[in-house]
């Protein structure tokens, strides 16, 4: 089996203040993977993806990018992986052009190796190549760092909340792009508060809260470990109240004909919550389920952790 993408063993943070960012997290993100690294505001996401990228110092365990150990081979871990970050940072006067120009040359990479206009037409900003960057709109400045991210054409991108901000039509064309670069082999490892990108972009997720790996599995099986279901049911006859006699879970009046019941899928089946209202009186008209998604696993393992 090949050495992980990202490897890391017993790593922690702490600050000068004594604040704990890391507990000693072991963490290993497969090759070719599309990798979703989840958590609450504070949880410790940016201070790992910074520790990888050699912006912030680690106070104890190890990580190894691409096979490079952070600490023995730094610049080698480093030209192994590109960040996209969070902020929108770079010089507003200078061009698109002129920002990837020097971004190569800060990693390196001779003038007859650079893909300069290549990565700007990738990322569809060909046109703004001599424009100045403070004239550009938020979603292009985000595709601009994603292209800064890709100059040295790392094995790895790690994209650090990358859509806040941004439309859904530049989304869309961002993870395009995103896809496109990991069907030719890049591991990608996404940060985002939209949980409904990780669920519908990643193979594997990792959570982390208060600095700890809650979770880390494929997200087919994070989603199954959910054990709450809602079935949607309408009946035959107006309500006033929802009842509270069923005995089969949550029962919400929606309206005055349709009753959401939550159940413990460990407990009972649809079957038997159908059979509990036809029982009591109640005709049912039309059914419907909905599953947990990735939204109820996150609350449900950042609630019931504690610092």
């Amino acid at each position: 089996m090949s050495e992980p993408a990202i490897s890391i063993r017993g790593l922690e943070k702490v600050y000068g203040n004594g604040k704990v960012a890391l507990h000693g997290i072991d963490l290993d993100i497969p090759r070719g993977s599309m990798f979703g690294l989840l958590g609450p505001n504070g949880a410790g996401k940016s201070t790992t993806i910074n520790i990888l990228a050699g912006l912030v110092n680690k106070t104890a365990g190890s990580a190894r990018v691409w096979g490079f150990d952070i600490d023995a081979n730094p610049r080698n871990a480093k030209a192994s992986i590109g960040i996209v970050p969070q902020e929108i940072v770079f010089d507003a006067f200078f061009t698109p052009f002129e920002v990837l120009e020097l971004q190569a040359g800060l990693y390196g990479v001779p003038k007859a190796q650079r893909r300069t206009m290549d990565i700007l037409r990738a990322v569809r900003l060909e046109d703004k190549a001599n424009a100045y960057a403070r004239t550009l709109s938020g979603g292009m400045k985000r595709r601009l760092l994603v292209a800064k991210a890709l100059v040295h054409n790392p094995p790895i991108l790690v994209l650090d909340e990358p859509t806040a901000g941004v439309d859904i039509e530049l989304r869309q064309q961002l993870w395009a792009y995103v896809r496109e670069l990991h069907s030719y082999g890049t591991t990608v490892v996404l940060t985002t508060h939209y949980l409904e990108e990780a669920e519908a972009l990643c193979d594997r997720i990792a959570i982390i809260n208060h600095g700890r790996v809650v979770a880390n599995d494929e997200t087919r099986t994070l989603l199954a470990t959910a054990q709450e279901k809602v079935v949607v049911v309408t009946i035959d006859r107006d309500l006033d109240l929802a009842p509270d006699h069923l005995g089969v879970g949550k029962v919400e009046l929606r309206g005055t004909r349709q009753l959401a019941i939550t159940y413990d899928k460990r407990e009972r089946q649809a079957g038997a919550v159908l059979h509990a209202l036809t029982e009591a009186g109640l005709g049912i008209v039309d059914v419907s389920t909905q599953e947990a998604d990735l939204e109820d696993v996150f609350l449900s393992l950042t609630r019931s952790v504690a610092a």
